[in-house]
């Protein structure tokens, strides 16, 4: 089992997002980081795509996340967040 912390980068750009949105982008937004919270928690170095440096990224819609698994093996740093996919015009 991993513990995942947010930098607080991370943190701000995902309360950005939750302020920014409407009522329906919100709960999907707070679904999300649940999902993605437990996903991190049990298996991290099997979710998502690998990036350069040690680094992945994992989409839980409507959510796009950068995270690393941190040398002690035990720890996940979410970095950033953003949203992704298809965007209203």
């Amino acid at each position: 089992m991993f513990q995942v912390e947010w930098l607080q980068v991370a943190l701000d750009e995902l309360t950005d997002l939750w302020t920014r949105a409407d009522s329906t982008q919100r709960q999907a937004i707070t679904a999300a980081s649940h999902v993605l919270e437990q996903r991190l928690t049990s298996d991290p170095a099997n979710d998502g795509e690998s990036r350069p440096g040690g680094r992945r990224i994992t989409f839980v819609p409507p959510l796009a996340v950068r995270f690393q698994i941190e040398a002690d093996g035990q720890t996940v740093t979410v970095l950033h967040v953003r949203l992704f996919g298809r965007r209203k015009k």
